[in-house]
Protein backbone atom coordinates (compact mmCIF):
# COMPACT_ATOMS: atom_id res chain seq x y z
CA UNK A 1 0.00 0.00 0.00
CA UNK A 2 1.57 3.26 -1.11
CA UNK A 3 1.36 6.41 0.98
CA UNK A 4 -0.12 9.54 -0.57
CA UNK A 5 2.57 11.43 -2.44
CA UNK A 6 4.79 8.34 -2.75
CA UNK A 7 5.17 5.96 -5.60
CA UNK A 8 6.11 2.34 -5.00
CA UNK A 9 9.61 1.54 -6.26
CA UNK A 10 9.73 -0.45 -9.44
CA UNK A 11 11.49 -3.79 -9.19
CA UNK A 12 14.21 -3.93 -11.83
CA UNK A 13 16.08 -7.18 -11.18
CA UNK A 14 15.63 -10.49 -9.40
CA UNK A 15 18.32 -11.07 -6.80
CA UNK A 16 19.44 -14.38 -5.44
CA UNK A 17 20.65 -14.67 -1.86
CA UNK A 18 24.23 -14.59 -3.16
CA UNK A 19 23.43 -11.61 -5.34
CA UNK A 20 22.02 -9.77 -2.35
CA UNK A 21 25.22 -10.44 -0.40
CA UNK A 22 27.35 -9.21 -3.30
CA UNK A 23 25.29 -6.01 -3.72
CA UNK A 24 25.45 -5.20 0.01
CA UNK A 25 29.20 -5.86 0.08
CA UNK A 26 29.89 -3.78 -3.02
CA UNK A 27 27.70 -0.89 -1.80
CA UNK A 28 29.99 -0.67 1.20
CA UNK A 29 33.05 -0.90 -1.04
CA UNK A 30 34.33 -4.04 0.64
CA UNK A 31 36.28 -6.76 -1.11
CA UNK A 32 35.54 -10.38 -0.32
CA UNK A 33 38.85 -10.48 1.56
CA UNK A 34 37.89 -7.47 3.68
CA UNK A 35 34.50 -8.99 4.49
CA UNK A 36 36.23 -12.24 5.38
CA UNK A 37 38.48 -10.37 7.83
CA UNK A 38 35.48 -8.62 9.40
CA UNK A 39 33.46 -11.82 9.81
CA UNK A 40 35.91 -14.68 10.20
CA UNK A 41 34.17 -16.40 7.29
CA UNK A 42 36.74 -17.59 4.73
CA UNK A 43 36.88 -15.59 1.50
CA UNK A 44 36.33 -18.82 -0.44
CA UNK A 45 33.06 -19.38 1.43
CA UNK A 46 31.92 -15.81 0.75
CA UNK A 47 32.68 -16.35 -2.94
CA UNK A 48 30.79 -19.65 -2.92
CA UNK A 49 27.74 -18.00 -1.29
CA UNK A 50 27.79 -15.12 -3.79
CA UNK A 51 27.94 -17.63 -6.65
CA UNK A 52 25.15 -19.82 -5.19
CA UNK A 53 27.44 -22.81 -4.65
CA UNK A 54 26.95 -22.78 -0.85
CA UNK A 55 23.81 -21.95 1.12
CA UNK A 56 23.99 -18.85 3.29
CA UNK A 57 22.41 -20.32 6.41
CA UNK A 58 20.95 -18.44 9.36
CA UNK A 59 24.10 -18.19 11.47
CA UNK A 60 26.27 -16.95 8.61
CA UNK A 61 23.50 -14.50 7.65
CA UNK A 62 23.61 -13.02 11.17
CA UNK A 63 27.40 -12.65 11.11
CA UNK A 64 27.43 -11.13 7.62
CA UNK A 65 24.51 -8.80 8.41
CA UNK A 66 26.34 -7.46 11.48
CA UNK A 67 29.42 -6.72 9.38
CA UNK A 68 27.33 -5.17 6.58
CA UNK A 69 25.16 -3.21 9.04
CA UNK A 70 21.88 -4.55 7.68
CA UNK A 71 19.11 -6.84 8.88
CA UNK A 72 19.73 -10.54 8.10
CA UNK A 73 16.42 -10.64 6.21
CA UNK A 74 17.95 -8.32 3.58
CA UNK A 75 20.37 -11.13 2.77
CA UNK A 76 18.10 -14.15 3.31
CA UNK A 77 14.95 -12.85 1.56
CA UNK A 78 16.13 -10.51 -1.21
CA UNK A 79 12.99 -10.92 -3.33
CA UNK A 80 10.39 -10.67 -0.57
CA UNK A 81 7.27 -8.80 -1.70
CA UNK A 82 5.36 -7.63 1.35
CA UNK A 83 2.23 -6.89 -0.69
CA UNK A 84 2.07 -10.39 -2.22
CA UNK A 85 3.51 -12.73 0.40
CA UNK A 86 2.71 -13.45 4.00
CA UNK A 87 5.08 -14.63 6.68
CA UNK A 88 2.87 -17.55 7.74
Amino acid sequence: MARPGYRKAQKNVELSVGGSLRVMRELQELSQNQLAELTGIPQSTISAIENSRVNLGVERAKVLARALKCHPAVLVFPGWDVDRETAA
